[in-house]
Order: C-alpha cells, then sequence, then structure tokens
C-alpha cells in the first residue's frame, strides 16, 4: 500500500484574552480632592467667606471702632434703608446709569464692530486703537476725562467760552454732571462689548448673506434677519454683563464726581462705601450691598428669560 500522508489537525489555541483595565484604586478620589484642594482653598477665603460675611452683618449693628459688641438686629438695617430718601435716590441714579451705560455702549459698540468687520485697509491698526479705552486703568480714565471736563482748562470748556457762551462746568452742574459721567461709562466699556459682537460678526455664515443678497435683500434687511438673530446669543451675554458691571460701578465714579453735586451721580455702591468707610455704619453699608445683589439678580433672570422667550418665539 502506498504511504499516504496525512496532514497533522491543527489545534484550536486559547482564544485572544482582552486587555482588562486596571481596577481603580479606591484613593483615587480622595487623591483627586488633595489635588483641587490647593485651588479650592483662596477661592473659599477670598470669595465665599466675605460674602458670607457681609451677608451675616447686613443684619447686625456692626460699627466702625475697636472692641465693639456686634448684636444681631434683624431686618432693622432694611427698614432703616426704606426710610432713607438717600437710599432711594441713589438707587434711581444707579438704574438710570446702568441702563444708559449699556444701552449706548451696545449700539456704539455694534457700529463700530460693523465697520471693523469690513475689508478696510490698516483695519489691524484701527482694532488695536479700539482697545486702547479698555487696557486703561479706571483711575487713570477718570483723572483724564477729569481734565477734559476741567471748566478752567479743559478743551471742552474753552470751545465752549470761544463760542462766547461763558465757561462750561459739564461735572459741576446738576443737569449736566450724569450725562457727563455717562459719556465716560460708555467710552470705557465700549472696546471690550465691540470685541465680543465682532467675534460674533465673524461667526456669521456668509453664505448667508450672499443668498440673502442674490433674492434682492439689501444690506439693511440682512442686517435684521440674518446678522442680529446669529449675534442673539452674544449680545444677550455681553449686556448681561455689561448691566451688572454698570449697577456695581464704584472707583470711575468716586474719581469723578464723588457722587456730587449734591448727589446727582451718587451710585448705590459709593452709597454703600460712604455709609461704610465714611461714616462707620457697616451693618447698614452691608445691607445695602445684600439689596443690591438680590435686586440685580432678579432683574438678571427677568431679562434672560425675557430674552429666551423672544427666541423661542
Amino acid at each position: 500500500m502506498a504511504a499516504v500522508d496525512s496532514v497533522p489537525a491543527t489545534q484550536a489555541g486559547p482564544p485572544p484574552t482582552t486587555p482588562q483595565q486596571p481596577p481603580r484604586k479606591r484613593g483615587g478620589r480622595r487623591d483627586a480632592w488633595l489635588l483641587v484642594l490647593p485651588a479650592l482653598i483662596p477661592v473659599a477665603i477670598l470669595n465665599v467667606y466675605p460674602l458670607l460675611r457681609g451677608i451675616y452683618l447686613g443684619f447686625t449693628d456692626a460699627r466702625a471702632g475697636f472692641h465693639l459688641e456686634t448684636h444681631f438686629t434683624g431686618l432693622d438695617n432694611y427698614r432703616t434703608l426704606l426710610h432713607n430718601d438717600l437710599f432711594w435716590s441713589s438707587f434711581k441714579i444707579g438704574l438710570i446709569w446702568a441702563f444708559a451705560v449699556t444701552i449706548l455702549q451696545f449700539l456704539a459698540a455694534l457700529g463700530l464692530a460693523l465697520l471693523l468687520n469690513e475689508n478696510l485697509r490698516l483695519r489691524w491698526l484701527a482694532r488695536t486703537l479700539s482697545l486702547v479705552p479698555w487696557a486703561m486703568p479706571p483711575v487713570v480714565v477718570a483723572i483724564v476725562w477729569r481734565l477734559v471736563y476741567d471748566p478752567n482748562n479743559g478743551p471742552i470748556s474753552g470751545a465752549w467760552s470761544a463760542l462766547g457762551f461763558g465757561h462750561l462746568n459739564l461735572l459741576g452742574d446738576f443737569s449736566t454732571a450724569l450725562p457727563a459721567v455717562i459719556v465716560v461709562g460708555v467710552w470705557v466699556g465700549m472696546p471690550q462689548t465691540t470685541i465680543t459682537l465682532l467675534a460674533g460678526l465673524q461667526s456669521v455664515d456668509g453664505t448667508l448673506h450672499e443668498a440673502a443678497a442674490v433674492d434682492g435683500a439689501g444690506s439693511w434687511r440682512r442686517f435684521l434677519h440674518i446678522t442680529l438673530p446669529q449675534l442673539r446669543t452674544v449680545i444677550v451675554a455681553i449686556t448681561s454683563l455689561n448691566f451688572i458691571w454698570n449697577m456695581n460701578s464704584f472707583d470711575l465714579i468716586y474719581v469723578l464726581t464723588n457722587g456730587g453735586p449734591g448727589g446727582k451721580t451718587m451710585l448705590p455702591m459709593l452709597f454703600a462705601y460712604n455709609e461704610g468707610f465714611r461714616y462707620g455704619h457697616f451693618g447698614i453699608a452691608a445691607a445695602m450691598g445684600n439689596v443690591l445683589v438680590v435686586v440685580i439678580v432678579g432683574m438678571l433672570l427677568f431679562y434672560l428669560r425675557a430674552r429666551l422667550k423672544g427666541a423661542e418665539e
């Protein structure tokens, strides 16, 4: 018989093993907290504790002085504020200031952002120069504008006198002090709003404008129906932040007018500062701060709700 070559049968080996994930250590979460803790400690010390301390002081009779006992007085400070005419006056002026500066900042910044978004010569230089007011410290800005508004040597008063109208004291007159500081507030905050809106404009899809232009839509209609809807999220965010910052303004007004003349530019934060550090009424000042926080948060929630409801519709 011929030998028949037998082919050895292949033996099935063991199934391939899949790499297993190493078991998590029980101390992994503890190690993560240890890594985060160095960052949380400064936040707790510098932000959380002063906030809680300020809220507490608003319900006490805390005053300036050494070895004075602080007593819990409940809502007495808030009742005092309700009967304080200067408090209501400062709150009214603060709302006028915040709304006027926020609206004018947005309108001026939107126009400037639209201009800087065009393909113009030396556009890079114009964008750089538009950031100059934002880069200057508020105290320096206030000092510069005090020189501009100076009734004796300022350029505005000098031009007014050259026209034969006499000296012009914008910061010292009851009727012009608030509009004058509003102009400064708009000038200071406009660059940040401009850059934010400019970033939003650059994210708008250009094909939408091209398609609308082919359909016969003009520049104004394209702006209303394409540009503004695309900027809605950016507009809500920047105007909300601007309103909060403007409502909490202090240093600019403090250097410009210190609340004068006759309290015509007395903003809420300046009123709280005077109560706490000029008259030593820490409890009243803290209560004023608490009221301001509640009002700002309430108005912000109302504003955002209205904007989001309009966006959904």
